[in-house]
């Protein structure tokens, strides 16, 4: 028997219309008086009902008819409410329906339907998550094997992968307190000391008048070139070659 459709939300929660039922209990007075005189007894929006508006099918120039979504509970109290045969009629179904509702069945299948719901919706997580790993690891791999490599650059060379000179770069790493100058060479700060971004290099040169002198050369290891690309990022520097970081 379905004396008035019964309707689910998404939050499987049963619900009726109450045009529906308005016009199952055959009450003569407009609908819209009628509901606003039953919610003097006491019932409360977003509770015991919802406010919705649609199209009128009927001929009404498509003007927006009023209507709501009653729990079940209260379309129970509206039917006491009419003092009728109608009203006793429909309490009954909505008696019958809770019933089934809330047979154990139901409530079982309720309750795999939200399980499998939830199951689902970590699939989707799981699979978005692997997606993000498999998309970084060949950046992961990248900078693994860059900061593995033994090789040092010059800043010259670390800096014309962002088209800078290598006087550019020494500024930018001096304003960013990476490095200051003692003498003609540029040395760590010492709270960058110790961090493995750079290594000394020691090369001999001749002299206009033939003298042997030598001369400590800093270079960057891969570990800095990292920092240095860190830091150029931050300052929206981007790099011009590619397989740089």
């Amino acid at each position: 028997m379905n004396l008035i459709p019964i309707n689910v939300s998404k939050n499987d929660e049963q619900y009726v219309s109450g045009r529906a039922l308005h016009m199952f209990l055959e009450i003569k007075t407009p609908y819209t008086q009628w509901f606003k005189r039953m919610c003097d007894y006491g019932f409360t929006e977003n509770l015991d009902y919802v406010g919705l508006s649609q199209k009128c099918e009927k001929p009404l120039g498509g003007r927006p008819q009023q209507d709501h979504n009653l729990t079940i509970e209260m379309a129970k109290q509206l039917c006491m409410l009419a003092r009728n045969d109608k009203g006793r009629e429909a309490r009954e179904y909505f008696i019958a329906v809770e019933k089934d509702w809330n047979s154990p069945e139901k409530v079982m299948s309720r309750a795999l339907k939200i399980a499998n719901n939830v199951i689902n919706e970590q699939k989707v997580l799981i699979a978005q998550q692997e997606q993000q790993i498999a998309e970084f690891k060949p950046i992961r791999d990248y900078v693994d094997e860059i900061l593995s490599s033994k090789s040092t650059l010059t800043t010259t060379q670390v800096a014309a992968d962002y088209d800078l000179t290598a006087r550019a770069l020494n500024n930018i790493l001096h304003e960013e307190k990476i490095q200051r100058k003692v003498g003609d060479q540029w040395i760590l700060y010492k709270s960058e000391m110790g961090k493995g971004y750079t290594k000394s290099e020691t090369f001999t040169f001749t002299r206009n008048d033939g003298r042997l002198d030598s001369k400590i050369q800093t270079k960057w290891t891969q570990k800095g070139r990292l920092r240095i690309h860190e830091i150029l990022t931050a300052r929206g520097i981007e790099a011009v070659c590619k397989g740089v970081m």
